[in-house]
């Protein structure tokens, strides 16, 4: 019982969706509303429907629904397609302000429908070694955790660069430390365009002491995606630009009441070569097709069973 799924949005990063819920066998439906979206589609996905009104998506007999549309319109899209009863993959941000995204949540839990937001990064190989890493307990106690994530461009007019960039590494240090923080606070600098910033800087607390800073930028002149998590043993930098993991045998030691750096070299820890993406929409794929079975256990079951 493999659920079907339609896509609303083939641009910059829908296509992307597109593509793999393709290759999977189960896309059946595309919508965008531009003429270079619906092009992109048929080109991409050769057979599937191609449509630019988003209501078809949102009323056709397909029981989940992809969203990758601009962010301001992730809120409504979503809640439209969980009126309609569909299961919901909608790429980060979930909405653009916290009340909205409750109502989601509350909205696929009263109605037991599946709300997913897109963090691919939680499902890179890389990532999921490093997690691995901080709960065997190789790194020692995590101390700090810093995230970079700097480019220039692609410079967007509709969410800022926090709401663009940030959720990767909120995603991930939420997820490497199990818990929520208790502060965040976050400063930023716009220079493009008005009321929308292209530079900030988010630092988080946690209750056990562990501190993290996040700096996203699309004002910057070389591209880096780094991830550098501090233990009181070991410290471990993965990098997405170079696909690198790297484990270094570094900490500080007391010796008579001085602390001393231990230098050590690195080491690069192997993961498997898998398309994040891939295994993010096989995970949708796998919930939605839970929640189906679920929906036929429950609403059309022979009538000796009723």
């Amino acid at each position: 019982m493999t659920p079907t799924v339609a896509v609303i949005g083939c641009g910059y990063w829908g296509k992307n969706l597109v593509r793999n819920f393709h290759q999977l066998g189960a896309l059946r439906l595309v919508c965008d509303t531009t003429e270079e979206g619906r092009n992109a589609a048929a080109a991409t996905a050769p057979g599937c429907v191609v449509v630019s009104n988003p209501e078809v998506a949102l009323t056709s007999p397909v029981p989940a629904v992809v969203i990758a549309t601009p962010a301001e319109t992730h809120f409504s899209l979503a809640r439209r397609a969980l009126q309609a009863g569909k299961d919901v993959f909608v790429e980060k941000p979930l909405a653009l302000t916290y009340e909205e995204g409750r109502q989601l949540v509350d909205f696929a839990r009263v109605r037991g429908r599946i709300l997913m937001v897109g963090h691919v990064l939680e499902y890179h190989p890389g990532i999921l070694k490093l997690r691995e890493l901080v709960a065997s307990g190789e790194l020692g106690k995590v101390r700090y955790i810093y995230s970079n994530r700097l480019s220039l461009g692609k410079i967007r007019r509709e969410e800022n660069i926090l709401w663009s960039f940030a959720p990767h590494d909120i995603a991930i240090i939420l997820r490497l430390l199990g818990e929520t923080p208790f502060e965040v606070v976050a400063c930023g600098g716009t220079y493009v365009s008005p009321n929308i910033a292209d530079v900030t800087v988010t630092n988080l607390l946690f209750d056990n002491g562990v501190r993290a800073h996040i700096f996203v930028s699309w004002l910057h002149p070389f591209k880096e995606q780094r991830l550098v998590v501090i233990g009181s043993k070991k410290m471990a930098s993965f990098d997405d630009v170079g696909k690198k993991l790297v484990v270094y045998d570094q900490h500080v030691d007391w010796n008579n009441g001085v602390p001393m750096p231990i230098k050590n070299g690195g080491t690069e820890v192997s993961f498997l070569a898998e398309e994040p993406l891939r295994n993010e929409c096989l995970a949708f794929l796998s919930s939605a097709e839970t929640s189906l079975r679920w929906l036929c256990s429950r609403f059309f079951r022979p009538h000796s069973a009723r």
